[in-house]
C-alpha cells in the first residue's frame, strides 16, 4: 500500500459517514444501483474496511457480514487499478480469518470475476440479476493457521 493510504477496519458508527458518499457515487450514480437499497439493515452489524488517502478522503472500502459474506466493494474512480480493492478485500479476508471463520462468500459483478479469482475465489452456481446487473456467487476458503 501507499505510504500516504491508510487501512482501517472498523464499525458501523464509525465507518457511515465516511464510506457513504463513495458508496454512493460508485454503486447509485455510476452503475444505477437504486438509492433506496444501497443503505441495508447488514450494515450496522458488518465490519467495514475503509481505506484513505493523505487527505483523510475515502477512496476505497467493503464490508464483512457476521456470515462472512463480502460485500459492497467500492473504489474511487480515480484510484483504480492501484491495487486498493485487493488491499480491501484482503484486510477483510484477514478480518474474517481473525473471527474463526472457515470460507468467505460474495456475490461479483461479472465484470469483476477475474479480480476475485485472482484472489482465490471460485464460482458457484448460476450467474444471477441483482440490482439490474449479472453477478455470480463465489467462495474462498480461508486457510487454517498452523500452530508453531
Amino acid at each position: 500500500m501507499q505510504p500516504d493510504h491508510s487501512l482501517e477496519i472498523c464499525d458501523w458508527p464509525d465507518a457511515e459517514a465516511r464510506v457513504m458518499p463513495l458508496r454512493f457515487r460508485v454503486f447509485v450514480e455510476e452503475q444505477g444501483v437504486p438509492a433506496e437499497i444501497e443503505l441495508d439493515e447488514f450494515d450496522p452489524v458488518s465490519r467495514h474496511a475503509v481505506l484513505t488517502d493523505a487527505a483523510d478522503r475515502v477512496i476505497a472500502t467493503g464490508r464483512l457480514l457476521p456470515d462472512g459474506h463480502i460485500g459492497r466493494m467500492a473504489v474511487d474512480a480515480a484510484h483504480r487499478n492501484q491495487g486498493l480493492g485487493s488491499r480491501v478485500l484482503l484486510a477483510l479476508i484477514g478480518e474474517a480469518e481473525r473471527a474463526g471463520m472457515v470460507a468467505v462468500v460474495l456475490n461479483a459483478q461479472v465484470g469483476a470475476l477475474a479480480f476475485y479469482v485472482r484472489h482465490g475465489f471460485i464460482e458457484e452456481g448460476p450467474r444471477f440479476m441483482e440490482a439490474g446487473i449479472e453477478h455470480q456467487a463465489m467462495m474462498r476458503r480461508i486457510q487454517a493457521r498452523s500452530s508453531p
